[in-house]
């Protein structure tokens, strides 16, 4: 088991990097005119799985 601290950065820095990977798609064209908050929250979400998923396969990789 890892320690808590570096697995937090590590969640941090995956989200961060999901975010900016996901900025370079146009997510406004999927979704009408009127409907800026749902896509505001499908955008989080999904980079929230892609930084959870990169962090698991991080720590997997290298605390195991």
């Amino acid at each position: 088991m890892t320690e808590p601290i570096p697995r937090i950065l590590l969640h941090m820095f995956t989200f961060f990097l999901a975010m900016a990977g996901l900025s370079s798609l146009d997510f406004n064209r999927f979704f009408k005119k009127s409907k800026v908050m749902e896509a505001q929250i499908l955008y989080i979400s999904v980079a929230m799985v892609m930084a959870y998923g990169m962090a698991q396969f991080l720590l997997a990789l290298l605390w195991n």
